[in-house]
């Protein structure tokens, strides 16, 4: 008797259907949740920090414009931290495409290694901000709702969280200018479906 060979659903963009009950064998692409919470959380962190790093120019200290900007910058914040929690939520709940064979057991590791390194900067960074600004008597106010401190107004710890948002910030700004480099390579030089499996 012949064995029946499995067919690939590809769903209707014919891509893969992104359906967990799928064999993940037979799946090539992210489906499309997963792939547009890619793009919106990347998008939405590009302009987040460029946001933080231009905070000074935008509204100097200590001028009347500083304390709505930085409260803007939180609330962002806080939304993209609601979204980074939702996308791993859905990542857990279904697995991704695997590598393709062309990519060798090193390469593999290396990039599980650097996602895994982006996913942990993505959370480290909006939760020590927020977690921050609730040991300042300043608290939050989220989109003009104050969102008054649950903690104490502690300057060592305000200043320590702060650190960590910033040394956090300043490595996934590294992590993402490798792995967009590293998305380049495999769209535009090898040419090995890499990027097609996230593509929007």
């Amino acid at each position: 008797m012949t064995t029946p060979v499995p067919v690939l659903d590809r769903g209707r963009d014919g891509a893969g259907s992104g359906d967990p009950t799928v064999p993940t064998a037979q799946r090539v692409r992210y489906d499309r949740v997963a792939a547009w919470l890619h793009w919106g959380i990347g998008l939405l962190l590009l302009a987040e920090i460029a946001f933080g790093l231009l905070l000074d120019e935008i509204a100097p200290r200590g001028t009347p414009a500083r304390a709505g900007v930085i409260n803007l910058h939180k609330s962002v914040g806080i939304v993209i931290g609601v979204l980074v929690v939702i996308r791993i939520a859905w990542r857990l709940g279904h697995a991704p495409p695997p590598w393709p064979a062309t990519m060798s057991i090193r390469r593999q590791r290396a990039a599980s290694l650097g996602h895994l390194l982006l996913y942990v900067c993505m959370v480290v960074a909006p939760l020590a901000g927020y977690l921050g600004s609730n040991f300042s008597k300043y608290g939050v106010r989220f989109f003009g709702v104050v969102l008054a401190p649950w903690g104490p107004d502690w300057p060592a710890a305000y200043s320590f969280l702060v650190g960590l948002h910033n040394a956090s910030t300043y490595l996934l700004i590294a992590l993402t200018i490798g792995h967009v480099a590293m998305a380049l390579k495999h769209g535009l030089i090898e040419r090995d479906g890499i990027f097609a499996r996230i593509a929007p």
